[in-house]
């Protein structure tokens, strides 16, 4: 797999999708029964556009390519965080530049491409998005998603030529020609005869449709994103960072979030966190806290701010938060630094989102991300924050489909908080003081490093469950938990009797090394299996006994077998020994077989 990103031109996107479809009913590998369509059509604007849900992905790994915008569009996502760009836009990213295995670290901190091709991934998006939306009916509002610039990180880079246009070409692309273009390209392409019958057949289109659709590809709107969120590099004086945010809003006209770091909570609130949360390999520098934005500097700063922004009629706010900078200890990725994200992220910023809507009452507007994910999207929009976009959660198993989940439950659970409303700052603080001891947060919550399998995959065929892989006698683990989920719990006891002759052992004391290699980890919490497998056999092993087959102890070779001790392995040995056709006796000095579990464990084990 190449380490650099290569752009798809548009046509041949397009077709990627419109063949991908017909031929699979998938777009980017997501199935079309996954694909997110608004049910609820809320009153809640942001920046002036009403939105199915509140939640997107957050400037990253997720937006900077055209097909990863449509993906997240395709899950639910519906505000969309453009990736950081800056001037500096012809940079080497040094690889690996992320690891997320459990809480996420990244030392890359920029685009990768262009900003002439970041710009055509934004606006082959943009488009392609619209045509997605209609054909499938994705949204009951005319556009239903936006896009938020990211940029960075100081004024004179801002402010440079080519960075200029690219925010006023984002603001209006009325005549940049990547737009007209994409525009042409599309609209012929719906009305060739071979798209029309392709989308006939398998979509049920009609040729008045296509035309309907033509014409509404023609009318889309240029006006690609009126809002920014700033970030600035870490150490960045107040000054600096006041004197852009007002640049983005007076010359710009642009509704401005600026993102702050944790660090406004102090290295010792900060450091006594993370320890007391079970991270304690974790260091920090002090230096890198004194050096960056003090609050004391920040809460005067935003007040100045907001008065602003509200000067000029425009929306002002902060996002947190970023990622927090920590020592590179694990030498992965490169360099001595690296940044912070993920689970381990969200106690420090949800605090610090307490601590500064405090500030202000509850009347400052926040957008969320640090450590958002299934797990607390509900009560984060019970506070009244939104939007709120992921990046390392996304980048977990499941990938965009964990999107999905997150949309839906955010429907069910969208307050109508319009801007200028108040943020509820008691089910803030409810959720900030929570989150110092919630086990969701804390490192324990991950007993293990990784799932991974001391194997190498295949070339083809490459699929292994590596909780089959990590018993020693390679049960069919998700075989039979199938089958108890079925309540089949006499097959799913024949299955596992196959291999392990004595389930009502190992469903108690098994040291179940298949449940530390759980692929749940990597989502939740792990499948109990040891406990599935007691279940199948207190439940199958009566029902399976009246059926069972004695015909297979008939001595076939005549080869007479002595087994010493009836503990759990001579049982074992005498069983499949049995099996094969060998006249098997075992020999026990005790009144019982069972071995340790029968006559040394306690009965209450």
């Amino acid at each position: 797999m190449s380490d650099k990103m290569q752009p798809i031109p548009f046509g041949q996107m397009a077709n990627w999708i419109l063949e991908e479809y017909t031929r699979h009913k998938t777009i980017f590998g997501i199935p079309s029964s996954k694909f997110y369509s608004a049910k609820n059509n809320n009153d809640d604007k942001i920046f002036g556009e009403s939105l199915d849900t509140p939640v997107g992905p957050a400037a990253g790994p997720h937006t900077q390519l055209c097909q990863n915008l449509i993906s997240a569009y395709l899950t639910g996502g519906r505000f969309f965080e453009l990736k950081t760009v800056q001037k500096l836009d012809n940079l080497e990213i040094e690889k690996p530049c992320i690891d997320a295995n459990d809480e996420g670290y990244n030392v890359e901190w920029s685009q990768e491409l262009s900003l002439d091709d970041s710009y055509a991934e934004y606006i082959k998006a943009w488009i392609l998005i619209h045509l997605l939306k209609n054909i499938f009916d994705l949204s009951g509002y005319e556009r239903g998603f936006l896009f938020n610039m990211s940029v960075g990180y100081d004024l004179d880079g801002i402010k440079s030529e080519k960075m200029d246009r690219f925010i006023e070409e984002l603001k209006d692309a009325t005549n940049n020609q990547v737009f007209k273009s994409c525009k042409s390209i599309l609209c012929g392409m719906l009305r060739e005869k071979s798209i029309i019958d392709l989308m006939g057949k398998n979509l049920g289109i009609t040729k008045i449709k296509l035309d309907s659709l033509a014409e509404k590809i023609e009318n889309i709107s240029p006006f690609i994103s009126n809002s920014v969120t700033l970030s600035t590099m870490h150490g960045c004086p107040p000054e600096d960072i006041e004197a852009i945010v007002k640049h983005l809003i007076q010359q710009k006209n642009l509704h401005t979030y600026v993102k702050l770091n944790p660090t406004l909570l102090g290295y010792d609130f900060v450091n006594s966190t993370l320890n007391k949360l079970g991270y304690r390999y974790i260091q920090l520098e002090r230096s890198s806290f004194d050096h960056d934005l003090q609050y004391r500097d920040a809460i005067p700063m935003l007040n100045r701010l907001r008065s602003f922004a509200s000067a000029y009629n425009r929306v002002f706010g902060i996002k947190l938060s970023n990622t927090l900078g920590v020592k590179n200890t694990s030498h992965v990725m490169p360099g001595n630094d690296m940044y912070m994200s993920g689970r381990a992220l969200f106690p420090l910023t949800i605090n610090l989102a307490y601590k500064l809507a405090s500030e202000f009452n509850g009347g400052i507007n926040i957008s969320y991300s640090g450590g958002a994910n299934n797990n607390n999207i509900q009560e984060i929009i019970q506070t009244g924050i939104t939007p709120i976009t992921f990046a390392t959660d996304l980048l977990k198993p499941g990938g965009y489909l964990r999107l999905l989940q997150i949309a839906e439950t955010a429907e069910k659970n969208y307050v109508k908080n319009k801007r200028g409303d108040k943020i509820n700052l008691a089910a803030l603080n409810t959720l900030a003081e929570v989150s110092l001891s919630e086990r969701n947060y804390s490192k324990e919550k991950r007993e293990i490093k990784s799932i991974k399998i001391q194997k190498s995959l295949p070339q083809f065929d490459c699929f292994i469950a590596p909780c089959q892989e990590a018993c020693p006698i390679h049960q069919d683990v998700a075989a039979y938990i199938k089958l108890v989920e079925q309540k089949r719990y006499d097959e799913a006891y024949e299955l596992i009797v196959s291999k392990n002759p004595l389930p009502h052992i190992t469903g108690y004391i098994c040291d179940h090394k298949c449940m530390y290699h759980c692929t749940r980890w990597d989502y939740d919490d792990p499948v109990l299996i040891r406990d599935l497998k007691k279940e199948a056999a207190e439940n199958g092993y009566r029902v399976y006994l009246t059926r069972f087959n004695f015909d297979f102890l008939k001595i076939q070779n005549n080869i007479r077998v002595a087994v010493i001790g009836a503990g759990p392995s001579g049982l074992s040995a005498a069983y499949f020994l049995a099996k094969a056709g060998f006249d098997v006796t075992i020999f026990e000095r005790e009144m019982n077989a069972g071995g340790i579990v029968q006559n040394v464990l306690p009965k209450f084990r």
